[in-house]
């Protein structure tokens, strides 16, 4: 049986200086890093949680779960003349 990808996005705040994650597959996932990197450790540990609080998987759950982490991140540059 084929398990289901959780989609997991993530964008960079620049006013809060953090990347910022929520999933509409992933009831109630909203948080936040400095880094995409300490974002995704993060979602290794919530992620697992609030699937198994919102009943989605069960409680005595034991394999592996699949995230995919989209990210987005924009700035302007600036260029002197």
């Amino acid at each position: 049986m084929e398990s289901a990808v959780y989609q997991v996005s993530a964008f960079w705040d620049a006013e809060a200086a953090v990347w910022v994650a929520t999933s509409e597959d992933v009831p109630g996932l909203a948080t936040e890093a400095d880094t995409i990197e300490a974002l995704s450790q993060k979602l290794r540990n919530i992620v697992p949680d609030l699937l198994m609080s919102n009943h989605v998987i069960s409680a005595d759950y034991a394999g592996a779960i699949a995230i995919q982490l989209t990210s987005h991140r924009q700035e302007l540059i600036e260029v002197a003349s």
